[in-house]
């Protein structure tokens, strides 16, 4: 890593939702005054959240993995007769 062009208080960083009781360790600068050992063993600064990708719907991708065969596929389906009609009338 570059030196010299992060802030003193760039640190390892426990995010934490827990409504889904999960975290994740990440480099950060955010402000907090909590610790909280993780399941390493070791402390880290700790910022809870509210809401994260673990706990919230739309976040978590699930609704988008319905639509797995894109548009062209949606289109084709549902435009699959007309050409049929076409053919019949010219």
């Amino acid at each position: 890593m570059k030196q010299g062009i992060h802030p003193e208080n760039y640190r390892e960083v426990l995010f934490y939702d827990a409504s889904a009781q999960q975290g994740w360790i990440i480099r950060s600068c955010a402000a907090t005054s909590k610790t909280m050992t993780w399941t390493d063993g070791k402390e880290y600064p700790f910022y809870p959240l509210d809401t994260s990708s673990a706990s919230h719907p739309v976040y978590t991708g699930k609704r988008r993995e319905a639509n797995t065969e894109g548009r062209a596929s949606r289109f084709s389906d549902k435009f699959k007769g007309m050409a049929s009609l076409i053919q019949r009338k010219g």
